[in-house]
């Protein structure tokens, strides 16, 4: 079972914490990252990313879950307005899979000027342990969940025809 886990900050060095937080308990076992990346939004409104690439999966099927995810969630301003038949489906499928308008609305609305996220995507996380160590950090946490069967059928659909 994957976990994708949002947790939003009104404060970017906190976000920031929060990040290496997340990195010491991948150190700890307490978390398996397949994906990690803190999401700023300056005052402008511009989004800045900085993923840990040393954590991203270097699975085929986990990194093209993680890059559409994420994509859908921080990089595609708008994406309810798009009518193009790639980002469509590809909006279609995520919904099928928990990521739906509701959790993208829900995500956006964390990040406003002068706010940021830590994005997860984990394959194992004990749950107290891991929220344990996050409590000193406060924020708005948001969580879905993708079956193994479900990230791998997502991961073929985005991969498209062979």
């Amino acid at each position: 079972m994957g976990e994708l886990i949002v947790i939003g900050y009104d404060d970017t060095d906190v976000a920031d914490r929060a990040f290496e937080t997340v990195r010491d308990l991948q150190r700890d076992y307490v978390v398996h990252l397949n994906g990690l990346a803190v999401v700023e939004v300056d005052e402008d409104g511009r989004t800045h990313v900085d993923s840990d690439s040393r954590v991203v999966s270097t699975s085929t099927t986990t990194g093209a879950v993680w890059g559409a995810i994420f994509g859908l969630l921080f990089l595609v301003p708008g994406v309810g307005l798009l009518t193009g038949a790639a980002i469509g489906g590809l909006v279609g499928r995520l919904s099928r899979f928990g990521i739906d308008d509701r959790f993208r609305q829900q995500v956006g609305d964390l990040l406003k000027p002068g706010s940021a996220a830590v994005v997860i995507m984990a394959s194992k996380v004990s749950d107290d342990k891991f929220t344990a160590a996050m409590q000193q950090h406060g924020g708005t946490v948001l969580k879905t969940s993708l079956s193994d069967e479900d990230e791998k059928e997502l991961a073929e659909q985005l991969a498209g025809p062979r």
